[in-house]
């Protein structure tokens, strides 16, 4: 559904080498927060229903179609003659739209739906400008192009920095690259665009100085925060961007309820869900797919993802849960225990020492220390079921595909291969050799044998 006054398309600009990265993967496919910076500008545009959506691409064009699907046109630019380029390319896949454009930057990932929303509705303003740029102040202008604009927003004349007097270079207005236009506005202008310049490169931001040369109006919104649009060229700068996400992100944990105990060293992926009142030692990693209840005491050291964590569950310290973990309220996950497609129902507890994968484990089950589930063969996995109240005693291993019933216990030591019946004792050890007085030979001899070779 489009949650804009007018049908839009977005235009995102992905043809860029990204040199920088010194990388094989795709610049714009390099994450944070566990997701590439494709996906949050994306997933930004998605909340105000475009009607189309285009991505410009040259370099690792395959990586970039695998990644996006269907869910948007791919159009390529080759070769890469400059940003203005770049968006013809785009013509075609927005041909007979004639509503509103934006145009992206794929390696500027964290522009704010609220932000897109505003330049759409600055377009239809009663002045009408045929373009709306994004612009942003930063603590520091640098060489940034500069955007000369009177009080009200109305775009007097856009620079490049290194053309512009000390006047215009005093001006602290910045051009981020983001724009917005009528699509039959834009591409019309495009076409007017010249590559007369050093690069021989045609430049988006001259469709601004030639609307206002033909006397039509173009304004500038400014961007809440020059982080908005901090584009993302290097390893050093995706590692801050990655910084500021992740500030952000605890601050919101405990606005909302979280206790973070040592908020820098805890670590949140883009679609983390806490609940109130849950409480995270330090050096925590929370992956992809993870969602925590309330009241649940996540311990030091431990690494979460793919897991729905239930009420007043306990984890760790130096747990590691896997995809498909299902912790249910009051169960318990100690120190260096593995969880992976693992469901422990209520009051179950693996309090230290152990691997369950591909299990479900019943209610008020006891895992004792040293446990494994054997799931894998070496070509397949199998399930092991532990019914409720079960004691699986320390160091035992269970060769799925194994049921143990409902209130039986495996004796230490075991290595189960066969179902288990409910309240039966399972007992599976070698027969104990004894022999009185060996050891003491043995160490009397070896005592002797090694004075010999001293004097020797």
């Amino acid at each position: 559904m489009n949650d804009t006054s007018h049908p839009f398309a977005a235009i995102i600009l992905a043809a860029g080498k990204g040199t920088r990265m010194k990388s094989d993967t795709h610049k714009v496919l390099h994450k944070i927060a566990g997701r590439p910076m494709l996906e949050h500008l994306m997933a930004s545009v998605a909340q105000l229903g475009p009607e189309r959506l285009a991505v410009v691409v040259g370099a690792g064009r395959e990586q970039i179609e695998a990644a996006v699907a269907t869910r948007a046109a791919i159009c390529l630019q080759e070769p890469q003659l400059g940003t203005g380029h770049a968006v013809q390319q785009a013509e075609a896949a927005l041909a007979e739209f004639s509503g509103d454009v934006l145009v992206l930057y794929g390696d500027v990932p964290f522009v704010k739906a609220s932000t897109m929303r505003a330049m759409l509705e600055r377009l239809h303003a009663p002045d009408r400008p045929a373009v709306v740029v994004l612009g942003f102040e930063p603590t520091d202008p640098l060489a940034y192009g500069r955007i000369i604009a009177d009080d009200a927003g109305t775009i007097i004349k856009m620079v490049e920095y290194k053309d512009a007097d000390q006047g215009e270079r005093a001006c602290r207005l910045c051009n981020s690259g983001l724009l917005a236009a009528r699509a039959e506005d834009l591409f019309a202008l495009l076409r007017r665009v010249g590559n007369d310049n050093a690069q021989g490169e045609y430049y988006l931001p001259d469709i601004v100085n030639i609307a206002v040369a033909d006397g039509c109006p173009c304004a500038v919104i400014v961007a809440d925060s020059a982080d908005e649009v901090a584009g993302i060229n290097s390893r050093a700068e995706l590692a801050a961007a990655e910084a500021r996400w992740q500030a952000a992100r605890r601050l919101q944990a405990m606005d909302e309820g979280a206790t973070l105990i040592a908020p820098d060293t805890v670590f949140f992926a883009y679609d983390t869900v806490l609940g109130r009142d849950v409480t995270i030692e330090p050096n925590v990693f929370f992956g992809p797919g993870v969602i925590v209840a309330d009241k649940v005491l996540i311990r030091a050291n431990s690494h979460i993802e793919g897991a729905t964590i239930g009420t007043g569950v306990k984890v760790g310290p130096f747990a590691r849960l896997r995809p498909g973990t299902v912790l249910e309220e009051g169960s318990f996950i100690g120190n260096f225990v593995e969880v992976k497609n693992a469901v422990m129902a209520p009051g179950a507890k693996a309090s230290h020492l152990t691997y369950l994968g591909d299990a479900t484990i019943g209610a008020g089950a006891n895992i004792g220390a040293g446990t494994i589930t054997c799931n894998y063969d070496g070509y397949f996995k199998y399930k092991t079921v532990i019914g409720e109240r079960a004691f699986i005693g320390s160091n035992s291993a269970l060769v799925a595909p194994v049921t143990i019933g409902a209130d039986a216990i495996v004796a230490a030591g075991s290595t189960v291969s066969r179902d288990v019946a409910p309240g039966e004792l399972r007992m599976v050890r070698a027969e104990q050799l004894v022999k009185p007085g060996w050891a003491d030979r043995f160490h009397d001899a070896m005592k002797k044998k090694k004075a010999a070779e001293k004097k020797g």
